[in-house]
């Protein structure tokens, strides 16, 4: 977290390597704490006391690079919510304390984020420990905390307690239109290993910021007094006349933001000056490219290259680069006047045509609603003059169904008989498809295992070659550097006595070096731990996922093997019905053939019953 202290006064207290650290904050200070710093932050009591005190504002921007891919905790979390997110068994075992006092700070009233505090001595304030801070202290100090939030320092020891205050610095630039100061990593220790920056520009009554981009970073400001206007040039690699440019207006609180490689101009009225800071997102020197005054970085380019471009002479190209003797920060009377005049008029215009466009839209509602309205009365009488034909389309279907019907009947026994003949190939059709596709499946499959054989043997080739590489290289390097260590014990004993003092720093950065070596090879053997860990864990993954594919390709052959059993019982049952059907039409044809034969007498019943069959 980079902070800006706006305005007012105050002690900034951070866990930091197991120690208490305080640090006094006041207007224009700007301090950077690591990832995972336990902090807290209360207002100098003294300005209570004043007539009109000051409040403690400050703006801060974080760094969530490091957030992308793994979770952590956002920004100003509460100690107490991460302790009471514990159960109680666990808190008070842990604490050794008894339960009624964990039931006071479970369901004590929680505090705001920003609270009052009751006047106390500066130094009593400091020193007392109380048992919240004892809980913080603890909270820090467990290790598995630690390893987790803390990072390693970054500064040393002298340099850890230490703010960079802007109003006690130099500006980068100044003059009587305004002044501009820039805090980058060569200022501040501490912003080396962040991606922010901080600057600040405080321009005078009509001046305004020169044109110009940032080929670095994007900005992210906050305007702390007055108000001015701001110019954007928007997609300037766009041929498209839409969104070419944007003006807007800003005033104190405001935040606004323009990306890297956007040329822009910040402009102050006649009236007020105007004052913003801002953080951006590069702690390296950014190097503003000027478009305009003595610092334009068309002065480098050959006139003649600017008169084509520009398609004017080479003479009017002089005057244009010539004429302005200031730089950065010039004098611009008017210009957020006209610029806000122009603002004003455009938002005017945006709202004629939004005007207009509702217009339009109503009357071409109106239009449809009208349009609807004939659209249904006609389908109203088109619909009246379908149901009459309906009506008498039904009552001709009706007499030509009945008269279907009786044909239909007639079919139907045809198309019984054919239907089943055709059933019956047809499933003999499809046995022979289903033994087909169990066969290509069966035939796929062992291609895929052969070829995941072949790959998984490929692999395992590259690895080798790549490991017995790495090995050539490290027993180069080291016969590389036993050469050097008898290059230099040579050189040692010959300026023994002349360079006493180089020899001993040669000696401790070679110490240096063996350690950094064996570090590194600690890591690669740690590598090549995880990496034989993963392969394992593959492995047991790929076996568990083999025995699961053999399981249910045993399922699949038992219920195929049951289907096709069902099948064959449904073919023998059909060909037993069939049989029967073909011995009744013989019985029936030998009647037909040959002449009755004397029946004994039978009951008027038992005639009925022949009859019918």
């Amino acid at each position: 977290m980079v902070l800006f202290v706006h305005t007012g006064s105050g002690v900034l207290n951070w866990i930091d390597e197991d120690k208490d650290r305080t640090l006094e904050l006041r207007r224009g200070d700007v301090f950077k704490l690591r990832s995972g710093t336990v902090f807290y932050l209360h207002s100098n009591l003294e300005s209570e006391r004043d007539e009109f005190p000051e409040k403690l504002r400050v703006y801060a921007i974080f760094d969530v690079g490091e957030c992308l891919y793994e979770p952590c905790l956002g920004a100003y979390s509460d100690i107490r919510d991460l302790l009471l997110g514990f159960n109680e068994k666990t808190l008070r075992t842990t604490f050794a304390v008894p339960e009624e006092v964990l039931g006071k700070l479970r369901y004590a009233t929680k505090p705001p984020l920003i609270t009052s505090a009751l006047p106390r001595n500066r130094t009593h304030w400091l020193e007392e420990e109380t048992w919240q801070s004892r809980l913080v202290k603890l909270f820090v100090r467990a290790e598995d905390v630690t390893d987790h939030l803390a990072m390693k320092p970054v500064l040393n020891s002298k340099k850890k307690s230490k703010a960079y205050n802007v109003f006690d610095s130099d500006p980068d630039f100044e003059n009587v239109n305004g002044r501009s100061i820039v805090v980058d990593e060569k200022d501040m220790d501490a912003l080396k290993d962040s991606s922010v920056g901080v600057f600040m520009v405080n321009l005078t009554k009509g001046s305004i910021m020169g044109p110009h981009w940032n080929p670095s970073a994007s900005e992210i400001s906050i305007v702390l007094k007055g108000e001015g206007m701001v110019r954007v040039v928007n997609q300037p690699s766009s041929s498209s006349p839409k969104n070419k440019s944007e003006r807007f207006m800003v005033e104190e609180g405001d935040v606004f933001v323009v990306p890297r490689f956007y040329p822009m101009a910040q402009m102050s009225f006649e009236n007020s000056s105007f004052v913003f800071m801002g953080f951006s997102t590069s702690a390296k020197a950014n190097y503003p490219q000027f478009l305009v005054g003595q610092s334009s970085v068309l002065k480098v380019f050959d006139r003649e290259v600017l008169a084509t471009s520009f398609n004017l002479r080479n003479e009017t190209i002089e005057r244009l680069l010539g004429a302005q003797r200031e730089g950065v920060i010039l004098e611009c009377v008017s210009c957020a006047e006209v610029e806000l005049t122009k603002l004003m008029r455009d938002i005017e215009e945006k709202k004629r045509r939004k005007e207009e466009e509702i217009e339009r839209i109503r009357k071409a509602e109106e239009e449809a609603r009208k349009r609807e309205e004939e659209r249904k009365r006609e389908e109203e009488e088109a619909k009246r003059r379908e149901e009459e034909k309906r009506r008498r389309e039904e009552e001709e279907i009706e007499r030509e169904r009945k008269a279907a019907e009786e044909a239909r009947k007639r079919e139907e026994e045809r198309k019984r008989e054919e239907e089943e003949a055709k059933k019956r190939e047809e499933e003999r059709r499809r046995r022979e498809k289903q033994e087909e596709e169990a066969r290509k499946r069966e035939e796929e499959r062992e291609r895929e295992e052969e070829e995941a054989k072949r790959q998984e043997e490929e692999r395992i080739r590259r690895q080798k070659e790549k490991e017995e590489a790495r090995k050539r290289e490290e027993e180069r390097e080291k016969e590389e550097e036993m050469a050097k260590r008898a290059e230099e014990e040579r050189q040692r004993k010959e300026r023994e006595e002349a360079e006493r003092k180089k020899r001993e720093e040669q000696e401790m950065k070679k110490r240096e070096e063996e350690a950094r070596k064996r570090e590194e090879e600690r890591e690669m053997e740690e590598e090549m731990a995880k990496r034989r860990e993963e392969e394992r864990q593959r492995k047991e993954r790929e076996e568990v996922a083999r025995k699961k594919r053999e399981e249910q390709e045993r399922k699949r052959r038992e219920e195929e093997a049951m289907k096709r059993e069902e099948e064959r019982k449904r073919e023998e049952e059909a060909a037993k019905r069939a049989e029967e059907e073909r011995r009744r039409r013989e019985e029936e044809e030998e009647k037909r053939r040959w002449p009755p034969q004397p029946q004994p007498p039978t009951t008027a019943g038992e005639n009925v019953v022949e009859d019918q069959s």
